[in-house]
C-alpha cells in the first residue's frame, strides 16, 4: 500500500525549495501487523493534510522524489524503510532546512482520485462543449429559415387606425392617378375597366371582378342637333355657334353630345312658350292664356326634378322642350352662359330591362324613347339670341334671372333631334375586401368611370382616382396583417352618365343578398368641386356620424370667399347611390370639397362604419327629421304630428337603453351586438313607399333640396292638387306617410321586445 501526495504551485516562496525528510526507526517496522500497517498509512495521510494546512504552503510544490533502498522487502507492494516515527508534534513528517541541491529518495504516483476527477472534469467538459455547438446550430439554421412572427396586427376597431391609414394617402399620388385616368379619355368602357382591374389588383385586392352587361344606350347621331330661327332661317347648334362645317369640325365631339337620351327622335316646328321652372304655377299660367298642344316648352332646369317636369309637360300635351341653366342659378364663380351639356331622361337601370337585370336570357323591350318629347339641352347665351334677351351688364354680381316677356313676339323654331339606339357591353369594377368577424355585412363605395368625351370634361375621374388612392393606402395596412370587421366592397360603375346603368343592373342581381347584408353606401360620385364649400349629403342615420367626422377636420377658405356654415343635409344627390338609397333602404353619405380633402372625410367614415363593433347609426336622428317634415301651416297633419311624437319617444327609449353597448364594451355581448345591429341596418328601409312622381325618391327620408323642409311626396302632392283640383293624390300621399311611420314604430318595438326576451333568456 502506497501513500499519496500533491503538488501545488507556490509563488510565495520564489523558487526555493522545501523538502521532507522521513524519520523513523526500522526495527519497528518488523513489529507492525498488517492492521498497524493500514493504521499507519492512514496516520500518515491525515498528518499529511494536517500539515499542508500550516500557513504559508497552500501553494507548497515539489520538485522530485526517488525511491531509498532498503534491507527488508518482503512485500514489493509496501516500501516500509520510508516510515518513520515523528518527532514532530504536527504530524509525522519533520521539515528539513533548506537544500537546494536535495532530492527526494521517495517517488509517489499521483492519486487515484484525482486520476478519477479529473476524467470527470473532462468527459463533462466535452459534454457541456458539443451541447452548446449543438444549441448554437439550431439556433442559427432555426432563424435562417423560421422568420421572426410579425408583431400582431392592430384591432379593426382601434381609433388611430383610421388615422394611420390616412396618413398614407398623399395628394402626390390621387393627382398622378387623375392624369393617368384622364388619358384614357375616348377609350372603350370596358378598356377603362381593364385599366382599374389590374392597378387596383396590383395593390393586393385578391377579388376583383368584371362584372359585364349588355344593356340599351341611346348615342349621339352622325351630326349634332340643331335649332332653327324660323323668322330669319339661321340655324344654331346647341352651343349657341351658327350652323357651318367649321364649327361642326372644331367642335365636333362638344356638339355631339350636347342632347337629351331617350328622348324622343325627329323633327317639330313649332312656337316656344316660356314654362320657366316648370312649376304647377308656370303651367297654369300658361294653360289659362294659350294652346300648347304640340308646342315647344323653353324649360329651365330646378327646383323639380327634371323628369317629373318632363311627365308634366307631356301631360299638358307639349311636343318638345328646349332645356337650359339660368346663370342666377349658378354659383357666382361659374359661368356656364356658352357652355352646352348632356342629360338623361332614364330614371335608372337598363331601359330594356326595367325592374330586372339585364342578364343574359333577359327579355328585351323595345324603349328606345322614354318620352313622347323630342328634348334638346342649349346653353343660356342660345335662349337670348333665339328670344331677343340681351345680357345686362354687371354680370352675376347683378343678376336678373332670364325670362320672356309676355307682351314679346311669339318665335317659332324648328328642333331637329336626331340619335342613334344601340345595344352596348357595360362593365362594372367590383372589388371585395373580405371583413375579418362579420363578413357578411358590406360597406359599398362606389365611384364611376365614363367614356363620354364631352360629360363633365374630367370630372368622372376625381372619384375614381379618390377611390383608387384610398385602396392603395388600404392595402398597405392588410398587407401588415390587418383587415376591417365588416367586407368593404369598392365599385366604380359603367354608364352611369345614360341614368346609373351599371350600379342599377348589378343591385338588381344581387338584390336579394344586398337586402340582408348592405349596410351603407359611400358616394364619390363628384368629391372633388365647388370652392371652400363642403357639400355633405347623408340619410338621418349618418348625420351625426358625418358632424363628428366633419369636426375633427379643419378647413380653410381661398382668396377673401368664406366658408359656408357647415351643415348635413338629407337631400336628393346625383350619382349611383340611388338604387341603394330608393330601392335597398340603405343608408348612404357623400362628401363634396375644392380639393382632396374630401377623401379624409370619406375615409374615416367608411373605415367607422366597417369597423365599429356597433354600426354608428342614429335612430333618434330618423325621428327628429320626420318631425321636421311637418312644418306645413297648409296641411292638417295632425294625425300624422301625434304619430311622430310617438316615434320620437320610442327613438328616445331606444337609443338610450338599447344603444348601450355603442359605448361601453362591457355591455357588447356578441348576440345582443348581432342583433342591435340588425335593427339599425333596417330602421331606414321602413320609410320606402311603393310609387312616387318620376325623378322622386321613394325614401320619404330625402328632401328635394335644401330650401324644402316637407316630404318630397307630399310636397309634389300638393303640385298636383293645383293641376287638377283635387286631393286624391294629396290623401294616398298622406296615406304613404303613415304607413312608413307606422311600420317605423312597429320596428322599434320589436327591436326593444327582442332585446328584452334575449336578456331575460340569459339570465
Amino acid at each position: 500500500m502506497g501513500e499519496k501526495e500533491k503538488s501545488f504551485a507556490n509563488p510565495p516562496l520564489q523558487g526555493k525549495k522545501m523538502a521532507y525528510h522521513k524519520v523513523g526507526a526500522d526495527q519497528r517496522a518488523q513489529y507492525l501487523d498488517s492492521d498497524d500497517l493500514q493504521a499507519t498509512s492512514l496516520e500518515l495521510e491525515w498528518d499529511m493534510e494536517k500539515e499542508l494546512e500550516e500557513p504559508g504552503f497552500d501553494h507548497f510544490r515539489l520538485d522530485g522524489t526517488v525511491h531509498q533502498q532498503v534491507g527488508i522487502t518482503q512485500n514489493t507492494d509496501l516500501d516500509l524503510e520510508p516510515i518513520q516515527p515523528s518527532a514532530s508534534p504536527k504530524g509525522r513528517f519533520q521539515r528539513l532546512q533548506e537544500d537546494p541541491d536535495y532530492v527526494s529518495h521517495y517517488t509517489r504516483p499521483p492519486p487515484k482520485s484525482n486520476r478519477y476527477s479529473f476524467c470527470w472534469i473532462f468527459k463533462l467538459f466535452c459534454t457541456a462543449l458539443s451541447l452548446f455547438i449543438l444549441g448554437v446550430l439550431i439556433g442559427y439554421y432555426g432563424h435562417v429559415r423560421c422568420p421572426p412572427s410579425p408583431p400582431p396586427p392592430p384591432k379593426p376597431s382601434d381609433p388611430h387606425l383610421s388615422q394611420e391609414i390616412l396618413k398614407e394617402i398623399q395628394a402626390k399620388d390621387v393627382a398622378q392617378i387623375y392624369r393617368d385616368l384622364i388619358q384614357l379619355r375616348g377609350k372603350e368602357d370596358r378598356d377603362i375597366a381593364m385599366k382599374l382591374l389590374a392597378q387596383w389588383t396590383s395593390y393586393g385586392l385578391e377579388d376583383v371582378q368584371l362584372v359585364n352587361y349588355s344593356v340599351l344606350l341611346d348615342l349621339p347621331g352622325a351630326s349634332p342637333n340643331t335649332v332653327t330661327l324660323n323668322s330669319t332661317g339661321e340655324c344654331f347648334y346647341p352651343n349657341g355657334q351658327l350652323c357651318s362645317k367649321e364649327t361642326k369640325m372644331l367642335h365636333s365631339q362638344d356638339l355631339l353630345y350636347s342632347y337629351a337620351a331617350y328622348s324622343a327622335k325627329g323633327t317639330l316646328t313649332a312656337e316656344v312658350f316660356d314654362v320657366q321652372y316648370g312649376t304647377a304655377e308656370d303651367l297654369l299660367r300658361i294653360q289659362n292664356t294659350a294652346n300648347v298642344s304640340r308646342k315647344i316648352a323653353l324649360l329651365k332646369l330646378g327646383r323639380l326634378p327634371l323628369l317629373y317636369k318632363i311627365s308634366l309637360l307631356e301631360e299638358a300635351g307639349f311636343g318638345g322642350a328646349l332645356l337650359y341653366v339660368d346663370p342666377c342659378d349658378l354659383p357666382k364663380t361659374q359661368n356656364l352662359s356658352e357652355k352646352a351639356f348632356m342629360v338623361s331622361l332614364n330614371g335608372g337601370g337598363d331601359p330594356s330591362t326595367p325592374g330586372y337585370p339585364s342578364i343574359d336570357g333577359s327579355y328585351k323591350q323595345n324603349r328606345s324613347n322614354l318620352t313622347s318629347l323630342l328634348v334638346q339641352p342649349i346653353c343660356a347665351a342660345l335662349v337670348r339670341k333665339l328670344f331677343s334677351s340681351p345680357e345686362k351688364a354687371g354680370g352675376n354680381e347683378d343678376c336678373e334671372p332670364l325670362e320672356l316677356l309676355a307682351t314679346a313676339e311669339r318665335r317659332t323654331v324648328t328642333l331637329e333631334v336626331q340619335t342613334q339606339p344601340t345595344y352596348k357591353t357595360i362593365s362594372n369594377v367590383i372589388a371585395y375586401l373580405k371583413g375579418a368577424t362579420i363578413p357578411d355585412r358590406y360597406v359599398i363605395v362606389g365611384s364611376h368611370h365614363s367614356t363620354l368625351g364631352a360629360y363633365s370634361r374630367q370630372q368622372w375621374a376625381h372619384g375614381t382616382a379618390v377611390m383608387t388612392a384610398f385602396i392603395q393606402a388600404l392595402m398597405r395596412k392588410v398587407k401588415k396583417g390587418w383587415r376591417p370587421e365588416r367586407t368593404i366592397i369598392f365599385c366604380s360603375w359603367g354608364e352611369t352618365v345614360f341614368g346609373k346603368i351599371g350600379s342599377y343592373e348589378w343591385a338588381e342581381d344581387l338584390k336579394e343578398v344586398l337586402q340582408r347584408n348592405a349596410v351603407a353606401y359611400v358616394s364619390l360620385h363628384d368629391p372633388v368641386r365647388g370652392r371652400a364649400v363642403l357639400h355633405t349629403i347623408a340619410s338621418p342615420s349618418l348625420q351625426q356620424l358625418a358632424t363628428e367626422v366633419r369636426k375633427r377636420h379643419n378647413f380653410t377658405c381661398l382668396g377673401q370667399d368664406k366658408c359656408a356654415e357647415f351643415n348635413v343635409s338629407s337631400v336628393q344627390m346625383q350619382g349611383d347611390s340611388d338604387y341603394f338609397i330608393n330601392h335597398l333602404g340603405v343608408p348612404a353619405l357623400q362628401f363634396s370639397y375644392q380639393d382632396s380633402t374630401a377623401l379624409e372625410l370619406t375615409g374615416e367614415v367608411i373605415l367607422q362604419i366597417a369597423n365599429n363593433p356597433v354600426l354608428p347609426f342614429n335612430a333618434l336622428d330618423i325621428a327628429l327629421e320626420v318631425q321636421k317634415s311637418f312644418r306645413d301651416e297648409h296641411l292638417n297633419l295632425e294625425r300624422l304630428l301625434t304619430m311622430a311624437n310617438a316615434l320620437r319617444e320610442s327613438a328616445q327609449l331606444f337609443q338610450s337603453d338599447e344603444m348601450r353597448p355603442a359605448n361601453d364594451p362591457k355591455e357588447r355581448a356578441p348576440t345582443r351586438v348581432r342583433m342591435l345591429n340588425d335593427v339599425l341596418q333596417s330602421l331606414e328601409r321602413n320609410f320606402l313607399v311603393p310609387q312616387v312622381p318620376p325623378g322622386f325618391y321613394r325614401n320619404i327620408l330625402y328632401r328635394l333640396d335644401e330650401r324644402t323642409h316637407q316630404f318630397s311626396v307630399l310636397l309634389e302632392a300638393v303640385e298636383h292638387c293645383k293641376l287638377h283640383q283635387s286631393n286624391e293624390t294629396l290623401q294616398a300621399a298622406l296615406s304613404k306617410v303613415l304607413s312608413s311611420l307606422n311600420s317605423a314604430q312597429v320596428s322599434f318595438k320589436a327591436g326593444l321586445n327582442v332585446f328584452e326576451a334575449a336578456l331575460l333568456g340569459s339570465k
